[in-house]
This record gives C-alpha cells, structure tokens and sequence, in this order.
C-alpha cells in the first residue's frame, strides 16, 4: 500500500470515528467502546475488498458482511452510510422511535445489512450457512464474519468453526475483535480465551495474527485471507475505545451516551491521532 493509498484509509478511518461519536450523542447512549475498535476493519472491507453495489442491494453474487458483534451498530450503520447504502443524514434518528437503525441492525429494516444481530455467538453460524449457500448454488462470494472475543465464550461460534474447518469453505472468514473486554471487564478476568489462537490452529484454520487498528496490517490479511486454499481467520488485536485517548482500553466505555462537551472532547481527541498519523506519512 503506497502512501497515497494508506492517506485515504486514514481520512475514511477518521470520518467514520467521527460520525460513531455523532451516533452516539444523537441517540442518547450507544456501544461507543467495541465500535470504534472495529473501525480500520470495516473501512477496509467496505472500502477496498467487499464486492457490493449500494445501487443494488440485494445483488445475489455481492459479498456478504455479518456483524456477530451486533451491539457495535453504532459503527457499523455509520459504515453503510459512507458507502452509500442510505443518506448520511439518517444517521440523526440512531434508535429514536420508528428509526430502522437500533442499537442492534435489523436485515428487514437496515440497507444493505446481510443479518440481524444482537444474541451473541450465532453470527458465524449465519456465516456458515451463507457459506454453504454459495458452495451448493456455485457462487463465488464471500462471507465476512466479524466477531467479538468476548462472544467467542458461546459454544455456537466453536461449532460454527468445527463445520466450517470440516467442509473446507474458504468463502467464509472469520474475523475477531481481540480488544480484551467485555461488557463485565477484562475477557481473562471473565473466560479466559487464551491461548485463542492456538484454539482456532486446533479447529483447523490459518490463523492470521495482527494489529487490528493498523489499516497496512488490515489490508495485509485480509488480502491473504481472500486468496487462502484452507479456512483461515483473522485474529485481529485491538484497543477498545480507540481514537478517543480517555475511552481506550476503558471498559467503562463499552456503553455511554455523550453530551454536546464530551461529543466535541472525542471529536478533537480523534482529530489529534489523525493528524498525527498524516505527519506520519510525510
């Protein structure tokens, strides 16, 4: 990835970050903390690998994205905006009365959302059958899956991982948000996962190992992954709360609503790492 390339990334990183805060503060309280650690992912799946049409929704051969994770709406929906599912002004209803976006994405209501979500663990157990789907109509799309660590405590996403690694479908990826917290604390403190990836190695898939909140680390597996001749998953460590120095790796920052002060506190914290890293590039 040249310069001109990661530069672009970082601003659409940046916009998203900022509109998550923006969600956050029009809804009246969202899950601020596990949306803002997904951000480099989601900009790099919607942005360089996904092959979808906002114009054509429902296109049968798109690229599916399930978001196991539901509760990070809150990125995910400002995502689809900035792809142009819907326009961004909607974002203003966030889970307001009657708003299709809820603090959980509903299929039936949200513009270019693969799956509902919202009980944790079954998101990859979605993407297996969506997998599977493709495999019997002889598609070629992909299912993107994009989990919490805390969720993988659900035996349903170790089932999910044992069928996908038995039926050699490597038009599923897995993806996991390893930013170490869940909503009762520290996911060690609560069900240790580790060694996590060696449990992934032992259900049978290529474990790709990276920094999560690095977008030339992103672009790197994910690039990988679409080509991989085996399943493979994307073990991607990241900072819960990140962009927002007093929010990051905060579990009191899994949920919070902001006032306008916190709103623009964020939004400048935010701004501060962005130009800090376009210094960077220079």
């Amino acid at each position: 990835m040249d310069k001109k390339e990661l530069a672009r990334y970082l601003e659409l990183a940046k916009e998203l970050r900022l509109k998550i805060v923006d969600v956050m503060t029009w809804s009246g309280g969202a899950h601020i903390g596990g949306s803002l650690s997904i951000v480099e992912i989601l900009v790099m799946l919607y942005f360089k690998y996904l092959n979808i049409d906002p114009r054509n929704p429902k296109w049968e051969d798109r690229d599916r994205f399930v978001l196991s994770k539901g509760h990070a709406a809150a990125g995910f929906i400002p995502a689809l905006a900035m792809k142009g599912y819907f326009p961004e002004d909607e974002l203003q209803s966030f889970n307001h009365f009657k708003s299709p976006f809820a603090m959980h994405p509903d299929t039936n209501k949200v513009i270019g959302c693969d799956a509902s979500a919202g009980s944790l663990g079954h998101g990859l157990p979605m993407a297996l059958g969506m997998g599977l789907g493709a495999r019997y109509q002889k598609k070629g799309f992909k299912t993107v899956c994009l989990m919490g660590d805390g969720e993988c405590c659900e035996g349903s996403v170790w089932e999910a991982a044992m069928a996908i690694s038995n039926f050699k479908l490597t038009n599923v990826i897995p993806i996991v948000d390893r930013n170490h917290f869940m909503i009762d604390g520290d996911t060690e403190d609560v069900m240790a996962l580790e060694p996590f990836a060696d449990k992934w190695k032992a259900f049978g898939f290529e474990v790709l190992q990276i920094n999560g909140n690095d977008i030339a680390q992103v672009d790197d597996a994910l690039s990988r992954a679409w080509k991989m001749t085996v399943p493979t998953m994307i073990l991607a460590d990241t900072v819960k709360g990140k962009g927002v120095d007093f929010m990051e790796g905060n579990v009191k920052w899994h949920y919070a609503a902001a006032d306008s002060e916190l709103c623009q506190k964020s939004k400048d914290s935010i701004m501060k790492e962005y130009e800090e890293a376009v210094r960077c590039l220079q």
